[in-house]
């Protein structure tokens, strides 16, 4: 029997479920995504255990965390399903699936891609039910939807889970912040004397970066507001972090690798503001409720900026040819439209957004 929800009607519930598989095991901001969808399993399945199949990250993140999942399994590296962290002893695949199959899996969710590697790594688990996305190429699951390109990623992983009778409670992520998270925030930083904005400049797919010294310019002008600007960054982003500083010409403070995951939560979560690229930071700062103006590409606006606007400014590129050689890099999604879609190059498809809009927006936010 169908159920009500937010996105229409979905399945009825699966009898005498008390262990759910979740395979999410991809990046910060593409977890973020999957969080709505968890929500609405842990509210449907009130006494299920849901077990995430994830990186070691995610061990670290839901240590201690409320929310909506008990325990994580680390998936082991494998085409398709995720790369080796630094550091990472080996482990086998064959191993780990070994393991689940004894874990008695009621439901096996697939929210990680179009399934041409995890539907087969899902069926293997032993689950009662499997259930996903498929793209052409993948092979089926028990219930599955379509992988449409264009699809809030959000909304997609809601209309998944709806197929065990999920229905979606939110399609906003929250993600608790604990008094760990703020405790070590507290520690690196010290006590604020001005409120905080942050910024992040990183991303690493380089054509979501805006420039470096678009952000210096937003730092430059948050600092003549009264905010104290801090610049955050990962290890792999120290370059851009320190183009940032140098050419802001005012004190501000680089935070490159000097929290954990969680300290990152706290830092987001006591400032007034996030400006970022368009990667996990921006989607992690709104997850915990902190105001975030985000430079999107137009074709990622699509499928993952914040849909609020009280809180959240997405500013848009519509930039759709390739600034080196011109092609017009969408027929890959629309193959019966003309041009190559696909070209190597790797330059800034957000350099159409001006500095202009992004203060504006930025202000408008802080002044509420």
């Amino acid at each position: 029997m169908a159920t009500p929800s937010l996105l229409g009607p979905t399945a009825g519930l699966v009898p005498d479920v008390r262990r759910i598989a979740v395979l999410r095991a991809n990046a910060l901001g593409d977890f973020v995504f999957a969080l709505p969808a968890l929500d609405a399993l842990r509210a449907a399945y009130p006494s299920a255990e849901i077990v995430l199949l994830g990186a070691p990250w995610h061990v670290k993140l839901w240590q201690d965390r409320p929310g909506p999942v008990d325990r994580v399994l680390v998936v082991p590296p494998a085409p398709g399903i995720r790369t080796p962290e630094s550091g990472e002893p080996e482990s086998s695949i064959d191993d780990f699936v070994a393991a689940a199959v004894g874990e008695d899996f009621d439901i096996a969710v697939q929210i990680h891609g179009g399934g041409a590697n995890s539907n087969p790594f899902v069926s293997r688990l032993g689950a009662r039910l499997t259930v996903g996305l498929r793209a052409d190429d993948a092979p089926p699951l028990d219930r599955c939807l379509p992988y449409i390109y264009y699809q809030h990623e959000v909304i997609r992983y809601l209309e998944v889970v709806g197929l065990v009778g999920a229905p979606a409670t939110t399609i906003v992520p929250t993600l608790a912040v604990t008094d760990d998270d703020r405790a070590e925030a507290a520690r690196v930083l010290g006590p604020a004397d001005r409120p905080r904005v942050a910024l992040h400049p990183g991303a690493t797919d380089t054509r979501r970066r805006w420039p470096a010294e678009r952000f210096a310019e937003v730092a430059r002008a948050l600092h003549d507001d009264g905010y104290e600007v801090l610049v955050t960054g990962t290890p792999a982003e120290q370059e851009v972090v320190d183009r940032v500083v140098a050419a802001a010409g005012v004190p501000v403070r680089p935070q490159v690798g000097t929290f954990s995951l969680g300290g990152l939560i706290g830092c987001y979560a006591d400032c007034a503001l996030v400006v970022s690229n368009d990667t996990g930071p921006v989607h992690l700062a709104a997850a915990v409720g902190t105001p975030t103006v985000g430079i999107f590409w137009v074709g990622n606006l699509i499928t993952t900026a914040n849909p609020l606007r009280g809180r959240h400014r997405p500013i848009s590129s519509w930039m759709v040819h390739c600034p080196v050689c011109g092609v017009d890099c969408t027929p890959g999604i629309y193959p019966h439209r003309p041009g190559d879609g696909e070209c190597p190059h790797r330059d800034s498809f957000v350099t159409d957004v001006p500095v202009v809009e992004v203060l504006e927006a930025a202000r408008d936010l802080l002044s509420r």
